[in-house]
């Protein structure tokens, strides 16, 4: 069964163009048709950050989704521990990695599912574990369209 997105969160992606919100929204589908009870926290800061896990806890999230002006990135806490077969994983830091999404062409990609598992399976989740549960987290007064300058005012 399809879970609708929250109503804020679509507020939050007003500030995107259409194709990176269409994009963040196609990657949360798919997300959440590999892990349907799995939570989601939405947070508005510099970003769109949509995290999922099963226990609500920062600690349990298995990925992430971010927006940018050009792409939508989907994140994993763990990365650096995953098989990377087909190098795509981004990142240099200690843990985190992610993959770069460009076009809802580029979600068609097999191996996009593979991973979401595998981080799925680093965090032990048994099927239905989850409440999924929609939670905003945190949220901004003003939002500004991605990559759009602030306005000067006489």
């Amino acid at each position: 069964m399809r879970r609708p997105p929250h109503p804020q969160l679509l507020g939050f992606l007003e500030a995107y163009d259409r194709s990176i919100s269409d994009l963040a929204l196609a990657l949360r589908e798919i997300i959440l048709q590999e892990a349907p009870d799995a939570a989601e926290s939405i947070y508005q800061v510099y970003t769109v950050a949509i995290w999922f896990g099963f226990s609500g806890k920062m600690k349990d999230m298995f990925c992430y989704i971010t927006t940018h002006a050009e792409h939508v990135n989907l994140g994993f806490p763990r990365g650096a521990a995953l098989q990377d077969p087909n190098s795509v994983l981004e990142g240099e830091g200690k843990t985190m990695r992610h993959i770069k999404f460009r076009s809802e062409r580029d979600l068609d990609r097999p191996f996009v599912r593979r991973y979401i598992r595998a981080a799925i399976e680093q965090v032990g989740a048994l099927p239905g574990s989850g409440n999924g549960k929609s939670l905003v987290k945190s949220a901004r007064g003003s939002v500004r369209k991605a990559g759009a300058k602030k306005s000067r005012r006489a």
